[in-house]
């Protein structure tokens, strides 16, 4: 699956299906969050969002964690009043839910990563849910240094359909990219999968069907 099937795949199921991008949307956090519990999650969970659709996704998962009594917090790489969208209506919801989000979009490097410490504190698990698909290029401030955070830390690492900074279609890593532990990706494998140079970001690929079909 390449980006422009990606993005054909998103307007058929809302054109043609009829399933409004939300519902897509929280098919995709939910299965992450299905993965999560089946690999065991044993501790706090920081979801690192952007200001796309997979940050969307991202907050989903922290909503679905803290109905089911995780203990979850929310870095957010953007300035909330740039949400829009899908991304915006996930973010409104969850700021019922009582998780902690942290905003990092206007903070020096130094303070954020001071911030990203404690708020990480005995996290057995982070969620990479900065990127998408339809990036390219290395990741920009403040990305780039919440990637290279995220890959210091000691926690799992699962990235949301594709570890942040990893190309789609080519499969090759930005500077940084996220190494995850485990990838939950939607729909089908991303072309870039395939490429020898992605595997050591990518971990354990989980591919998850979001309650569309796929017709190539």
């Amino acid at each position: 699956m390449n980006r422009e099937e990606v993005r054909a795949f998103d307007r058929d199921a809302i054109e043609r299906l009829g399933l409004p991008g939300v519902v897509l949307m929280e098919n995709a956090g939910r299965g992450c969050v299905e993965v999560l519990e089946r690999l065991g999650v044993g501790g706090p969970v920081l979801v690192v969002c952007g200001k796309g659709n997979n940050g969307g996704d991202g907050f989903v998962i922290a909503r679905h964690l803290a109905v089911r009594g995780y203990d979850c917090r929310v870095a957010l790489g953007a300035d909330p009043a740039d949400l829009a969208g899908d991304a915006r209506v996930m973010f409104e919801a969850l700021t019922h839910c009582g998780v902690p989000i942290l905003d990092e979009s206007g903070v020096n490097a130094g303070l954020m990563l001071q911030e990203l410490d404690a708020l990480s504190r005995d996290a057995a698990w982070i969620v990479d849910a900065l990127l998408g698909t339809g990036v390219k290029g290395s990741p920009r401030p403040p990305y780039d240094t919440l990637i290279d955070w995220m890959n210091g830390e000691g926690g799992r690492r699962l990235a949301v359909d594709l570890p942040s900074g990893l190309d789609c279609d080519t499969g090759e890593p930005g500077s940084p990219t996220v190494r995850a532990d485990h990838t939950c990706t939607f729909v089908a494998p991303k072309v870039g999968f395939a490429n020898p140079a992605a595997a050591e970001f990518l971990g354990e690929l989980h591919v998850l069907d979001i309650g569309a079909p796929f017709n190539r």
